[in-house]
């Protein structure tokens, strides 16, 4: 009897102690992109190794949430890959700081049988997006897929319902290379789309067209990867066509001109070996912080991120930032006030 009242002791104790320091781990809530889910979610994982006392509570909503939730302070930081706009930030009750943490690419995915590789080029994706190209077998499309049987099938158009980054970097792309989309839809975080059917997420959309015979949508590349997608080659600003790799990313990424505010765009980046629908992606936060212990512990992690982080980057198909825009960004993180 003795033994097990001993045990019971015990047992609390344990648990009150497992209590007390869950209690004492200091949670920083986020929220926006799906686009850097999968890298975000694999820092704020191996962080929680480096510094015990802090936990992340990311909410993959999409950039449009991300930017509204840092605007109305509900979260400690924003995340969004379309950068915010001067009307946005003018509205925010203090100076939001745009941190770029990696770089990815947008994919063209689709659902047809045998997954054939394919090939486009930017006036076919925008004539797909228009709605003006209804059916695999259209002649532009074959035209650049000599070989390839293309059934007479109705195009699915799968796109974004939320407000999303990866829509900013896709419609960013296609009001570059179609005067036309750049006129009826334009570039934003979301859009009137001319045509299709909604998927929320990057995860909605990817759903969407592997259950959809017919289908085709832009996704980012890690989700097409992990589910097992065909996702095509994209004819560049030099002509090539080009696949999304970590590769041809980096050569987008490279040729970047990043202004002293970081808020850039990469997309039909010129060179042979650029991959046209790339963009980076950015945490969101104040430079003035609210909590002090938190925008501590906050900037703690942005620089573990900008530095330890950064090299797990390509194991999830996302590039990472050169050297010399590290330590660029790394003196504006200094520039965060407690």
């Amino acid at each position: 009897m003795a033994k097990f009242f001993l045990s019971k002791i015990i047992g609390i104790a344990i648990a009150f102690g497992l209590s007390a320091s869950a209690s004492a781990q200091m949670m920083i809530n986020g929220a926006g992109a799906t686009f850097p889910y999968p890298i975000y979610s694999k820092w704020f994982d191996e962080y929680t190794k480096v510094d015990p006392s802090v936990r992340f509570n990311y909410q993959s909503i999409g950039s449009g949430g991300g930017q509204k939730q840092i605007m109305s302070q509900t979260v400690t930081f924003g995340a969004s890959d379309g950068p915010m706009s001067d009307d946005n930030l003018g509205k925010a009750p203090g100076k939001i700081l745009h941190i770029p943490t990696v770089a990815g690419a947008v994919v063209i995915t689709y659902n047809l049988e045998g997954s054939p590789a394919l090939k486009f080029d930017g006036e076919t994706i925008a004539g797909i997006f228009l709605g003006q190209i209804k059916k695999w077998s259209d002649p532009k499309i074959a035209a650049t897929n000599p070989g390839v049987k293309l059934p007479d099938k109705d195009i699915v158009v799968v796109h974004r319902s939320d407000g999303s980054g990866t829509t900013f970097i896709f419609t960013d792309y296609l009001s570059k290379i179609s005067s036309e989309w750049k006129s009826k839809a334009g570039t934003n975080t979301s859009v009137s789309w001319p045509t299709g059917i909604g998927g929320k997420g990057n995860e909605g959309v990817s759903g969407q067209v592997k259950q959809t015979p017919g289908a085709l949508g832009y996704v980012e590349l890690i989700y097409a990867v992990q589910n097992k997608m065909p996702y095509a080659e994209v004819k560049n600003a030099a002509g090539e066509f080009v696949k999304p790799t970590l590769e041809s990313v980096t050569a987008a990424l490279a040729t970047a001109d990043i202004p002293d505010d970081f808020r850039f765009s990469m997309t039909n980046a010129p060179g042979k070996d650029a991959y046209p629908i790339a963009g980076a992606t950015w945490l969101l936060v104040y430079e003035q912080q609210k909590d002090p212990a938190r925008g501590k512990k906050m900037v703690e992690f942005l620089k573990w991120a900008l530095t330890k982080g950064e090299a797990m980057a390509k194991d999830l198909d996302y590039a990472p930032l050169p050297d010399s825009v590290q330590q660029r960004v790394l003196k504006r993180i200094d520039e965060i006030k407690m």
